[in-house]
């Protein structure tokens, strides 16, 4: 987007008549009416911010020209439509219209609030990937409890300066945009410098030369060991050598975490299509890429004294973040989770910089690549302060027992599975999102094929459990 209006002004329109529409970008026709703008404006703002570009239809370069008279309308809707008003700035750009006329297009800048926006008939609305969707009474209850945490990416650093940005870094960023112009301006566009010049935390969390300077928790810790099991006291099985703090900017810290990350995922010999038996990790990198990418740019930075984790274990790997879902999320349906971002500006520049797109999208690739290659699904689990995901080396159901069961007794079996211990069904039933009769229904299935076993001494035993079969 930014490199398509950063070019000349004939290829302008035609290139932003040619990106997908997105999470951060949408395009509208000049003759749209004011109210219904506000609704675009309010999506972005209660989401991560992003651009509006007027004067384009059905790829067509309308332009402003012959609707000149509207631009005061859409200089006024966010005050006129919107309540608390968002905040956009309305600019132009020039550009040739389809007439071959010197003409300009409306740019309106929209960043993300801190608190959730509405229309002024109480209509609420979230954007979510190519969409600006309104929301129900009880999603929009939510997104208020998440907007009270959302926005420490976004708050001030006293005393940074750009000496302490890392100059490197925002070259990348900047060939990455394809934006023109100064540092600041492009830092300025995705609203890590607030309107009084100050640069934010996620600034310094992207592009600091030590981030941890500030905010010492904000590391990734790489740890291996040498078995299934952590162990305890003397029985502890870290690999001594491999107890790794990873720290730096954040582009720089995914990078080298999944650096040696890769180095220390067990690998394992199997036959493959070529007839010949080859090496490859026991779960795929794609999948654990994901899981750390999400981990780094969705965890709640603003809880101290905590880091994420990633262990790794001769039959898994465990990624552990601080900070809950946001409450649009279910953890126990995660295929179904809504984009939402704990760090709006992190997010977006990470996006830019080709480290993650859209949390929705790097689960649904998690999922497809653990099944790709006959594995368990991905596993999340939801604690007070934390997210854990499990990505298990472990075999799916195979195709004939699935066919016999009930739909979602995978899920089943993957909770119990990442759980590693013996559960009540009142738990399995809240791990997976389902009612307690339906939960014990794929039990009992389960236990018919011989997967799981019921622990108990009685039909009523208040501690039975339910254990899986080796």
């Amino acid at each position: 987007m930014d490199r398509a209006l950063a070019a000349p002004r004939d290829e302008v329109g035609p290139k932003l008549c040619a990106l997908l529409e997105d999470q951060w970008f949408d395009r509208k026709s000049i003759r749209i009416q004011a109210k219904d703008l506000a609704q675009h404006l309010v999506a972005f703002a209660n989401a991560e911010g992003g651009v509006i570009v007027l004067g384009l239809s059905d790829g067509r370069v309308e332009g402003l020209k012959a609707s000149a008279g509207r631009l005061n309308d859409f200089q006024q809707t966010a005050i006129d439509h919107t309540v608390p008003p968002v905040r956009a700035r309305v600019d132009q750009t020039r550009c040739v219209n389809d007439a071959g006329e010197i003409d300009t297009l409306v740019v309106v800048r929209v960043d993300p609030g801190e608190v959730v926006h509405e229309m002024k008939n109480g209509d609420c609305y979230l954007r979510v990937g190519d969409e600006s969707r309104k929301l129900r009474h009880e999603q929009r209850r939510e997104l208020e409890y998440d907007k009270g945490q959302a926005q420490w990416d976004g708050h001030p650093l006293l005393g940074l300066r750009r000496d302490d940005l890392n100059r490197q870094l925002l070259e990348q960023f900047r060939s990455a945009t394809g934006a023109s112009g100064t540092f600041d301006r492009l830092l300025k566009a995705r609203s890590l410098v607030t309107r009084h010049g100050e640069y934010t935390n996620g600034c310094y969390l992207l592009f600091g030369e030590h981030p941890q300077d500030e905010f010492p928790q904000a590391h990734i810790r790489v740890i291996r060991y040498l078995g299934p099991e952590r162990g305890t006291g003397a029985r502890l099985s870290v690999d001594d050598t491999n107890d790794l703090r990873i720290e730096g900017p954040i582009p720089y810290a995914i990078t080298k975490a999944a650096e040696e990350i890769e180095r220390l995922v067990p690998r394992k010999r199997s036959l493959r299509a070529s007839g010949l038996f080859e090496s490859e990790p026991i779960v795929p990198k794609d999948a654990w890429l994901e899981g750390v990418v999400n981990a780094v740019i969705h965890r709640s930075y603003s809880l101290g004294g905590d880091h994420i984790r990633v262990e790794i274990f001769t039959d898994r790997i465990e990624i552990e973040s601080p900070g809950r879902f946001p409450g649009l999320a279910d953890p126990a349906r995660p295929l179904d989770i809504s984009r939402f971002a704990r760090n709006p500006r992190i997010a977006r520049v990470c996006a830019d910089l080709r480290i993650g797109q859209e949390l929705g999208e790097g689960i649904r690739r998690m999922f497809d690549e653990m099944r790709r290659v006959g594995l368990t699904d991905p596993v999340y689990v939801q604690s007070q302060g934390s997210v854990k995901l499990t990505l298990l080396a472990l075999p799916r159901i195979d195709e004939r027992t699935a066919a016999r069961l009930p739909a979602r007794s995978q899920e089943v079996l993957d909770v119990m599975r990442a759980a590693d211990r013996d559960l009540g069904t009142g738990e399995i039933s809240q791990l997976v999102g389902l009612s307690r009769p339906a939960t014990k229904a794929r039990l009992d299935a389960l236990a018919s094929e011989a997967l799981i076993e019921w622990i108990g001494k009685s039909e009523r035993d208040p501690r039975a459990v339910w254990r899986l079969r080796n």
